[in-house]
């Protein structure tokens, strides 16, 4: 081999070695970005009051994964416009896991039924993780004739569309629950919408509201306390947390099924490495012993399920939940 051709070969591999270094060293900062993850608190958003359901599931979680993380995870609550306020904030806010978002399954219903959504709610989120999947239980104020579904049925068909049903905001699992058992029933009900749970329950309590088909987590105090009766549950089997009370389906309304969800999201273009220390991170804390039994207090089941397993669920009730829009016919607040 002839000098020149040794020159040659000898600058091409110091050419490869430098651009293998490059390369190296350009990976270095986003994995040690994930390794040191985080380097401050989290922020949740929380798009509803305090002491609805979401408030009260997710505060379990935020607790055990500021300890697990070394950081606080601060609750933020930001209500209004159907959850819309706060997923919005989220959504706009910086993609580096110092941002999350704690739903109910109306995230992946408002694209359905809400005509001037300001952004995307698959486009615009990572999917962290499920954090629980939760029956509706149908309440009524503990003075109320109504004490089966059938005695509802036969009240609404009386009053002549007097009755109003409440719920944590329009489009939400609890309006379209109380949408569904209009069409099942054939029975005349008025929706009133509030910004969460717990003021619909403050009204359910004084009077002002006749009924609410409620997420478990937040009417269980009432119903424990005596201040609520609990009618039925929604879901096909009877709940653990409330095994004496029956479901809607063997009321009399066959094939009634309605439940709702929790979860967490990130903005858009979140690293997945963020991602997924963040979903294992919440799958712990909702392990604990102590925490199941925080949720099984309230009714709820823990999920905590892998960032792509929730994406595919987030997809599949999308679907789910658009045909019940359209089959109800809800509409939103203009």
């Amino acid at each position: 081999m002839n000098p020149r051709d040794t020159k040659l070969r000898a600058a091409a591999t110091r050419l490869r070695a430098a651009l293998l270094l490059a390369a190296a060293g350009a990976l270095l900062p986003a994995a040690a970005g994930a390794q040191e993850f985080p380097q401050h608190p989290v922020r949740m958003v929380l798009p509803y009051p305090a002491g609805g359901p979401t408030d009260l599931l997710a505060r379990v979680v935020a607790v055990k994964m500021g300890e697990s993380l070394g950081q606080g995870v601060v609750v933020d609550n930001k209500p209004g416009a159907s959850g819309m306020i706060g997923a919005e904030a989220v959504a706009r806010a910086a993609p580096d896991g110092y941002t999350l978002l704690a739903n109910a399954s109306l995230h992946v219903i408002n694209p359905s039924i809400q005509p001037r959504m300001r952004y995307d709610a698959f486009k615009d989120f990572v999917p962290v993780t499920q954090l629980a999947d939760v029956p509706l239980v149908l309440v009524v104020n503990n003075a109320s004739p109504v004490k089966t579904v059938q005695d509802l049925i036969a009240y609404a068909r009386r009053e002549g569309g007097a009755l109003n049903f409440g719920s944590a905001g329009n489009a939400s699992a609890q309006h379209l629950a109380g949408e569904s058992f209009k069409l099942a029933a054939r029975v005349p009900m008025q929706h009133v919408p509030y910004k969460g749970s717990a003021p619909a329950l403050t009204d359910l309590m004084g009077g002002q509201i006749q009924l609410m088909f409620d997420s478990m987590p937040s009417a269980m105090p009432f119903i424990k306390s005596g201040k609520l009766r609990a009618v039925a549950v929604t879901t096909p089997r009877r709940s653990s947390a409330l095994p004496d009370i029956p479901t809607v389906a063997e009321s009399g309304l066959p094939g009634f099924d309605i439940s709702t969800w929790y979860g967490l999201w990130a903005p858009r273009g979140t690293p997945p490495a963020v991602v997924e220390k963040l979903a294992s991170h919440a799958a712990a804390a909702l392990k604990r012993p102590d925490v199941r039994q925080q949720y099984a207090d309230m009714g709820a089941e823990p999920v905590g399920s892998s960032p792509a397993d929730f994406a595919r669920y987030n997809a599949a009730e999308g679907r789910k939940w658009a045909d019940i829009v359209r089959r109800s016919g809800a509409k939103a607040d203009q």
